[in-house]
């Protein structure tokens, strides 16, 4: 196994556990970690599939694509943050409410 197909698997690794974590937890700061961890995932998926050939050289194209997921990944976690920060100013708590059956 090449050391690009490790990338791949462990990106995949990754994105899963984000997923896993975002279906189970309610509090809203574990959320946005497990989007993160999702987040490194896909750029660990793209670094891997990168490269071309075993003995050729890596594309830039998706390495350009992961330093500016980066860049946005930093953005939307900043944003959501300061949501949640208002969601516990005007609930009191930072976690999403349980479904009650009407």
């Amino acid at each position: 196994m090449t050391a690009a197909l490790w990338y791949a698997l462990a990106g995949v690794g990754l994105f899963a556990l984000g997923l896993y974590a975002m279906a189970v937890h309610r509090h809203l700061l574990r959320k946005i970690l497990a989007f993160n961890v999702m987040g490194a995932g896909a750029f660990l998926v793209l670094a891997g599939l990168a490269r071309r050939a075993p003995e050729g050289s890596a594309d830039p194209v998706p390495h350009a694509l992961v330093i500016t997921g980066i860049v946005v990944t930093v953005a939307a976690t900043a944003l959501a943050l300061v949501l949640m920060l208002r969601v516990r100013e005007a609930t009191g708590a930072a976690a999403l409410p349980e479904d009650r059956p009407d």
